[in-house]
């Protein structure tokens, strides 16, 4: 399916799974519709399944904004409870239509918990209180935390079976222009195990000639002992930058985890140093890598990137809005040392060249995500990878033929309709949010 054609079913009002590969498109459809919703003075909940994913389109957690918390589920005396909060009530009285990124990485009793409450809080038993869910991610990608070893994975989940939503499965591809790491991508995906490991070796993945590679960890410890490391041993000058922060002391706290940007930035000439933020017409997208070659006259640090632009990093803001407000809202440069990342840090952003060490993948996905933010197998140097590295859930491997089929019934039925009546329907679904429809 096209992004156009996902958009015209997310406008007419459906239900909808947003989905499809790494550098399909997905997050940049999602805030295409916010954008659309907002000039038409629709409210819109935005939410995702992380903090990180959540800064990527100014929204919040939908543990946060359903308030589920940290909890995996919610009895009726919990529910209760949270319609004493004013808060809430404003969220959901002031709300028709919800949007869920980065759904992979929510359980399917949390799933069922949001849905239970929304239809509290809306006073209607249909699936998520009669609201517009539109849902997006992929669950090829990382899983989320089975702290009981009981968790079952979002599609599983009653509600969802409830929902009758319309697949939309985004087949275009904006990221990848290597066919070959494109076709390994697919190879691992379908579960091709010993294709995968051939395609790897026969590239030559062992590479030394990468221009300061990003290194990409699968935990946190190695992260911060490279980064510190290396940043030592620049003999320069340090540049210190202090974020700051304003609003709801709860909400900026909360957006301050969530954000990539640290909260005491510090940078040397040479340092380095990744984006970590969108903007398009300074030339910078979240991933873009570079080096620190000095400081302006206003001590802002000047970055040449990897294709050689030169790009003067000035402060940026990560906001979180309510009903078209700001309520929290946090300034810092949008940089963060980058000899290293995890590979869960790493989800949704585009990398020019990565050294990336597998040897300790501990969940299904996780070689995935770190492969897939390449653009070319040509910015890969792989220094180890264990067999985990290959795997994707059994789950996802099933569901995923189911999506294809339903999304191209989706695209049929809506080709059948006449860009009139595709019109009227959308319309239609402005002036009244309570609107059912079928095909």
């Amino acid at each position: 399916m096209t992004q156009e054609e996902a958009l015209d079913i997310m406008k007419m009002g459906y239900n909808v799974f947003l989905t499809g590969p790494p550098g399909s498109g997905k997050t940049f459809l999602l805030n295409k519709y916010i954008e659309y919703l907002k000039e038409n003075h629709h409210p819109v909940a935005v939410t995702a399944s992380t903090g990180i994913a959540a800064t990527h389109m100014n929204g919040v957690t939908i543990h946060s904004w359903s308030g589920l918390g940290i909890k995996e589920r919610l009895t009726d005396k919990d529910i209760r409870g949270l319609m004493k909060k004013p808060y809430l009530r404003k969220h959901f009285r002031n709300t028709n239509i919800l949007i869920i990124d980065e759904i992979s990485m929510l359980n399917a009793a949390q799933f069922d918990a949001v849905d239970r409450t929304c239809q509290y809080f809306k006073k209607s038993f249909e699936p998520f209180g009669g609201m517009q869910i539109i849902c997006s991610g992929d669950f090829f990608q990382l899983p989320p935390i089975n702290r009981d070893g009981k968790s079952k994975l979002v599609f599983e989940s009653g509600s969802w079976k409830s929902m009758d939503m319309k697949i939309c499965y985004l087949e275009e591809q904006h990221r990848h222009k290597d066919k070959y790491l494109f076709s390994l991508l697919n190879h691992i995906r379908n579960s091709n195990i010993g294709e995968s490991k051939r395609m790897l070796n026969d590239r030559g993945q062992f590479k030394d000639h990468l221009a300061a590679p990003t290194k990409l960890y699968t935990h946190n410890i190695d992260v911060d002992s490279v980064n510190s490391e290396e940043l030592m041993k620049i003999d320069s000058e340090e540049f210190i930058f202090h974020m700051t922060s304003s609003g709801k002391q709860k909400v900026v706290a909360a957006l301050k985890k969530s954000c990539l940007a640290p909260e005491r930035l510090i940078l040397k000439e040479g340092a380095k140093v990744m984006f970590i933020k969108n903007n398009f017409e300074v030339g910078y997208v979240n991933g873009t890598q570079g080096k620190v070659t000095g400081f302006d006259y206003d001590g802002l640090p000047i970055v040449e990137t990897i294709s050689g632009k030169s790009i003067v990093a000035k402060s940026s803001s990560w906001t979180v809005d309510e009903e078209g407000k700001i309520i929290a809202k946090i300034n810092q440069i949008p940089l963060r040392l980058a000899w290293a990342i995890t590979v869960h840090k790493s989800q949704g952003m585009n990398l020019d060249n990565a050294e990336i060490d597998l040897s300790k993948c501990f969940v299904e996905g996780m070689g995935y995500v770190a492969l897939s933010r390449l653009s070319s197998l040509a910015g890969l140097k792989l220094v180890a990878i264990n067999d985990m590295a290959f795997c994707v859930d059994e789950k996802a491997s099933i569901v995923d033929k189911e999506l294809k089929k339903s999304s191209v019934k989706a695209g049929e039925e809506l080709r059948k309709i006449s860009g009139g009546e595709i019109l009227n329907r959308q319309k239609q679904f402005l002036a009244s949010s309570e609107l059912h429809l079928t095909w």
